[in-house]
Order: structure tokens, then sequence, then C-alpha cells
């Protein structure tokens, strides 16, 4: 009796440790959410959500007076749209596994367990889904935001309320799914872009080409066109805008680790040396350099960043930035010139020249030291990650244009783009609002 008590024992013992050692194993298989990461991620989309009031003030501070309230609006109201069509179906089609091309819609309304407290069982993170979801959600917040600057003074506000959710559905997912889903082919290809530079700044780029050739020119234009009516809200802008970068690019890390550090780094040197630049590239042609200046050249710095920010080091971020000042000044004074349109406040010379300087030079200076998640660039012998660059750059251009084109067409065709040249004349804050940004009083006589 003694042995087989203890025997029995022996075995309860045993099984016991394999048990414990067996449940060990699998929760270290399974996600676990770390709150320092969680915490960072939820700080950065808060940081990517103020970019877009940042880029009203930008944008609306360049403008005329008369139309400072309508340009605020374009931006503003892409919050509240968006902030629900991504819930409805947005997310689901960008990031919902499926097929190369476009997500499922297994997530649509958050379905499928997203609502809980528990990480991805799809994305290797270590926040829960819905951190992850809303940090993305602030992305597709401010791409069709960007947009707004090349047609702002022109653009019917009802319009807009037609076309932001069919843009977002069509342009918008279809690009982020095949750049950051786990099935999008251009992740598949190796196509590399940390945190938007072909999903945002190009797709908002060649968007908003396409709108500015349907719509036209402004009435005047470049005649009757005024400087800039409130430089310090253009600032103000600027610095919210960079502020804001910080959880554009290191939040992408989606970790609070050393390549959130790393990104934040070179967000930051880059934006300085582009705006450097671009004043230099002033004095030089201009023989002064302006406000105006150096808050576009570090905007385009931000922008060209942005798709290397996960995968480039500090000294490559310096030529990144100088490369982004020249080509941007470049586009934004030359070219825009030369080919003739009306780009009012600069968003294919900044964003969608500035992507695609951006995209490209990833696959120069990318560098598994930096990220080895990704790859080798051109300078250590891997040409072939350029072709895999310019395959992104590519796709993210001829998508955009050419769906933004049709839908363009089909929201004028049911309602029209452009409001009549009385409107254009009177001012979109009154004919589109019924308000105005600024109310002047007389003071009283002593």
């Amino acid at each position: 009796m003694r042995k087989e008590a203890i025997l029995g024992i022996s075995s309860i013992f045993a099984l016991s440790m394999i048990a414990l050692f067996a449940s060990d194993a699998i929760a270290q298989d399974a996600p676990k959410i770390d709150t320092g990461d969680n915490a960072w991620l939820l700080a950065s989309a808060a940081l990517v959500l103020i970019m877009t009031p940042g880029l009203a003030l930008f944008y609306g501070g360049m403008v005329r007076a008369k139309n400072m309230a309508n340009t605020l609006w374009l931006s503003f109201i892409v919050i509240c749209i968006i902030s629900i069509q991504w819930i409805l179906w947005g997310y689901s089609l960008s990031f919902a596994p499926a097929n190369w091309f476009i997500g499922g819609l297994q997530w649509c309304g958050l379905g499928a367990g997203i609502v809980g407290q528990a990480p991805s069982d799809v994305y290797a993170t270590t926040v829960p889904h819905l951190s992850f979801m809303m940090f993305q959600c602030m992305f597709a917040i401010i791409t069709p935001a960007l947009m707004t600057g090349a047609f702002v003074e022109r653009f019917k506000f009802n319009a807009w309320l037609l076309f932001i959710p069919l843009w977002a559905t069509a342009v918008y997912a279809p690009i982020a799914h095949w750049v950051w889903a786990i099935d999008g082919w251009l992740l598949k290809i190796g196509s590399l872009d940390f945190a938007g530079g072909t999903v945002v700044h190009i797709c908002s780029g060649a968007s908003a080409l396409s709108l500015i050739l349907f719509v036209g020119k402004r009435k005047g234009y470049p005649k009757e066109v005024k400087p800039p009516h409130n430089l310090p809200f253009m600032m103000l802008g600027t610095g919210l805008l960079w502020f804001g970068w910080f959880g554009f690019n290191a939040g992408s890390a989606v970790a609070a680790n050393g390549l959130a550090a790393s990104a934040f780094v070179v967000t930051n040197t880059a934006a300085g040396a582009a705006g450097f630049t671009w004043s230099v590239m002033e004095w030089i042609y201009h023989k002064k350099p302006t406000l105006l200046g150096v808050c576009s050249g570090a905007v385009a710095g931000l922008v060209a960043i942005t798709p290397a920010s996960g995968f480039v080091g500090p000294m490559a971020s310096i030529a990144i930035g100088v490369g982004a000042g020249v080509i941007c000044f470049y586009c934004v004074t030359k070219m825009k010139k030369a080919l003739g349109y009306d780009d009012a406040l600069d968003v294919i010379g900044i964003h969608a020249m500035g992507g695609t300087w951006g995209a490209f030079a990833t696959g120069i200076f990318c560098s598994t030291s930096v990220n080895p998640a990704g790859f080798d660039g051109a300078i250590y012998g891997n040409i072939a990650q350029l072709g895999k660059q310019w395959a992104g750059i590519l796709a993210a251009w001829g998508w955009a244009f050419g769906i933004t084109s049709l839908l363009a067409w089909f929201v004028n065709a049911v309602i029209g783009l452009r409001p009549t040249e009385a409107e254009e004349t009177t001012g979109m804050d009154i004919t589109q609002h019924k308000e105005i940004a600024y109310h002047f009083y007389e003071t009283e006589q002593a």
C-alpha cells in the first residue's frame, strides 16, 4: 500500500508539473497586452488626431480671409465622417485578411471579437485590437483632409461630404490593404512604407491632382490670388503638424521600443534639414527667406521621412530632408508654373512629390541594422529594393489618380463640384456656411 500511495502521489505531482509547464507554454504563445506599448499607441493616436486640426490652421492661414472658415470646415468634417466610416466598414476593408487586393467584411462594425480587450489574432501586436484599429483610423482621417489644400476656395461643401466616404472606400482602403495588410501584395513583394509615404501622401497628392484638373483654376488665378492672410495661424498649424508627426511615425512601431525612438529621431532631423534647405533655396533664388517657406520645407521633410522613418538612421534622414527641401521647392516654384495647374496650397508639390521622393529614398537608405524586419537598400548593395519601391509608388499614383477621376465625375454628375462664380467672389464662408471667421467691430468714439 505504501508503494502504491507513493506511486500515486508521484504521478499526481508529475501530471501537475506537466500541466503547469504546458499552461506556461500556451501563455507564452498567446499574445499578451503590454501596458507600456498600449499607452504609447493610444498617445500616438491622439497625436495623429491633432494633426488634422493643425492642418486646418496651416491651410486656413494661407487662404484669403473670406474663405478661412470653409477651409477649416473641409478638414474638420473629415474627422466626423471617417470616424464613422472606419468603424462600419473602412477598417475591415483596409486590414481584414481576405486577398491581395482588398480586405474582407468580417470586421465590419468591429465584430468578430474586436470589441474585446485582446490583441489581434492576425497582427502580432502587444496592444488591444481596438487600440491598433483606432491608431489606423487617425491615418484614414488625415489623408483626405490633406488633399483639400489643392482645391480650397472653389469646391462645394455638400460635394465634399459625398466625396469623402466614397473616396475613403474606393481609394484609401485598397492602397492601405496593399501596403499594410497581412496579405497585401505590396507588403508581400517587400515594398517598404513604414508610416504612409504611399498610403497617405502619394495617395492624397495624386488624388488632389485629379480633382484640381477636374474643377479647374480659381477665379482670377494667378493674377488675383492673394498672399497668406494669417502667417501666425499658418506657423501654429505647422507646429501642430510637427508635434503630431511624432505619433504618426514613431507610433507606427506599435510599441514603446527602440524602433519608436529611432523613428522619433529621424522624423525631427529630416524636418529640420528640409526646413533649413528650403530657406537656403529661397535665399538663393528670391534673396530673402520667408516664414511660409521654412514651414513648407519642414512639412516637406516630414512627408519625405514618413515611409523611411522605421528603416533609416539619423545621417540618412539628413540626406532625405535635404533632398525633400530641394525637390519640393522646385516642384512648388517651378513645376507648378511650367505645367500651369492651380494647386492652391501646394499639395502636389509637397505631399505627392515629397512622398514619391521619400518612398524612393527608402529604397536607397533602408538598413536591417535599424530594422531587422526590413531590407538593406541600394547603398548596401540591394539595388532590387529600388524596383520594389517603384512598384509601390506607381501603384499608389495610378490607383489614386484613376479612381479619384471616376469619383469626381460621379459626384459632379450628381450634385456638382464647383460653386457659381458669384459664390466664389463673395467667399466660401458666407455662401457655403453663412458664417465668417472674423468679425470686426468699430470702436465707439469717446
